[in-house]
């Protein structure tokens, strides 16, 4: 699992996930994960390129909501494919972080 990090206007950071979120991808990107949860206050997460969400992949997108809506802040997720949503529906992690399609939409629902 690679992650990239890229600051966009109105104080957004976009975090993107490129390969599985597997047990091996989570422990890749939890640290950092975990870092951008705890210092931003509306954060992007960019899931186009993530091929498997697995179990250690939702803790940690579940961990960065938590940590940062109990700061005050928002998070979205924008671009999962069809498999890969359908985990973040099963699991009812939507309910915590809400899924876009499009990219104005998910940077809408931060501001």
């Amino acid at each position: 699992m690679e992650m990239a990090i890229e600051e966009l206007a109105n104080e957004v950071t976009k975090v993107v996930f490129n390969g599985r979120f597997d047990i091996a991808g989570a422990e890749a990107v939890d640290l950092k994960m975990n870092v951008i949860a705890g210092s931003k206050k509306l954060v992007l997460i960019d899931m186009q390129k993530v091929s498997f969400l697995g179990s250690m992949g939702l803790r940690t997108i579940v961990s960065a909501a938590r940590a940062v809506r109990g700061r005050g802040g928002k998070i979205a997720v924008f671009g999962p494919d069809e498999e890969v949503e359908k985990v973040l529906t099963m699991s009812g992690v939507n309910a915590l972080v809400p899924i876009h399609h499009d990219m104005q939409s998910a940077i809408a629902s931060l501001q």
